[in-house]
């Protein structure tokens, strides 16, 4: 094993990253602004550092040590999520370089990984083939994927060391806030729900399947890829590896959240959540939860509830599925039950007493 530099640490894929190379036996170190929430004992080191700030992030990894490998998962993105900025493109990249720059001149870094999604596809921009596969044309639509991307690619190919792309669908994770994890937003709708009385309504739109990836999936596929020749250079498409429906889960959901079920209640969170701030004290207080204000929680994950959810949308929601058959052939078959997962993390959020219990 090695020593590996998890950025983003604090975020879905990150913590969930420090988790499995813990389990692993590797020796981590952790980047991020807030210190990662793990249930593994195992000490790490967390460096707290903005990596928009070179001088920070230069005076803040000069002594960290013998690194052999990085998981890159942060991100950043701006108030409301706002697509094809300049700026937030810019700023991406800046953040990687800052990274690696930062690095001592000795460092042998043996492997890099790095996050995507199904933006690379333009599934945010347009209808996307359907299974997009990894081997397609580049999509032509300006992101800051392709600014990281080909920044890695040419650093790589400059200092000797290889890299693995991941490509996950929509992860599903226990972190509360960040830009995208949705558990921790269905749990406070479902909670102010219960306080004001109202049925728990599915507050999206029209009906659409969908595919979700585990954020222990996605640790998983980052700690094969670390060790596994044939993850060199590639790109992946990362799922569970089944579709679902969110009105199949939300009776599920709700079960686990001790809210009753009702018919649809087209809602957008977004706008909805922020004027409720006041409520979710009252609640916090009556179930003596940690003292975490609704804000902080959502983070901008309200807004992608939005988006995931389909809010708005009136008639059919064109298909977003992508193949896995590249990362299974190269030998990564692990799968999740999705159902099983939005019940584990939103069991979790209760447990960390961040979500009231269902009684």
């Amino acid at each position: 094993m090695g020593t590996v530099l998890v950025t983003g640490a604090s975020g879905l894929v990150g913590t969930a990253a420090v988790e499995r190379f813990l389990a692993d036996g590797w020796s981590v170190v952790a980047l991020s602004r807030r210190r990662p929430e793990v249930d593994n004992a195992t000490p790490f080191r967390h460096i707290a550092v903005d990596l928009r700030d070179g001088e920070s992030c230069r005076a803040a990894l000069a002594d960290v040590g013998d690194v052999t490998h990085i998981v890159y998962a942060a991100v950043y993105e701006k108030d409301g999520l706002v697509q094809g900025d300049r700026d937030q493109m810019n700023t991406n990249l800046v953040m990687l370089q800052n990274l690696l720059e930062s690095l001592r001149p000795s460092t042998e870094l043996a492997h890099l990984s790095l996050m995507q999604g199904t933006k690379a596809y333009g599934a945010h921009l347009h209808d996307i083939r359907v299974p997009a596969r990894e081997r397609h044309q580049r999509d032509n639509h300006e992101n800051f994927y392709w600014l990281q991307e080909d920044y890695v690619r040419h650093r790589a190919a400059q200092h000797g060391w290889t890299f693995t792309i991941f490509r996950p669908q929509l992860i599903v994770g226990p972190n509360y806030g960040v830009v995208m994890n949705l558990p921790p937003v269905i749990g406070v709708y479902a909670a102010i729900c219960r306080e004001e009385g109202r049925a728990f309504g599915f507050p999206g739109g029209a009906p659409f399947v969908w595919e979700a990836a585990d954020a222990r999936l996605v640790a998983s596929a980052l700690a094969w890829a670390a060790r596994a020749p044939q993850a060199a250079g590639e790109t992946f498409n990362l799922t569970n590896g089944e579709v679902f429906e969110w009105r199949e889960l939300w009776p599920v959901m709700s079960d686990v959240l001790g809210v009753s079920p009702g018919p649809d209640s087209p809602l957008s969170l977004a706008a909805f959540l922020p004027q409720m701030g006041d409520v979710w004290s009252r609640i916090v207080d009556r179930f003596q939860l940690r003292p975490i204000p609704m804000m902080d929680i959502l983070g901008q994950s309200h807004y992608y509830a939005d988006r995931c959810f389909a809010y708005g949308s009136q008639g059919a929601r064109s298909s977003r599925f992508v193949s896995t058959v590249k990362v299974k052939q190269a030998g990564f078959a692990d799968t999740w039950d999705t159902e099983a997962s939005f019940v584990h993390w939103l069991e979790v959020l209760i447990d960390r007493r961040v979500l009231p219990p269902p009684a």
